[in-house]
């Protein structure tokens, strides 16, 4: 059964051009030394001077959730977010 990863965090106005080169920078690393199909999005409003952003990886193996915070820390990405980085494991019902 295929495991979908859901990782969203809300990024402060000010960060957002900074945020999105690292978070591309991360997607890239990913799927490079992994193999796993990766996605960047967010809200298209912002709310309280904060951006939602998304991250999405497609069929993650078991364990891909600490390879991931540790590439995310690697890319200082941490640092630029309010908060934390919320990750949530979805399957296929069919």
């Amino acid at each position: 059964m295929a495991r979908h990863l859901y990782v969203y965090y809300r990024v402060p106005v000010e960060h957002a051009s900074q945020m999105h080169q690292r978070a591309q920078a991360l997607l890239k690393s990913i799927s490079r030394e992994c193999g796993i199909v990766a996605r960047l999005q967010r809200r298209p409003e912002e709310k309280d001077g904060r951006q939602t952003w998304m991250e999405v990886y497609e069929a993650v193996p078991a364990g891909f959730e600490e390879t991931l915070e540790r590439a995310a820390e690697r890319e200082g990405m941490t640092g630029l977010i309010d908060g934390q980085r919320h990750t949530e494991i979805f399957v296929d019902v069919t």
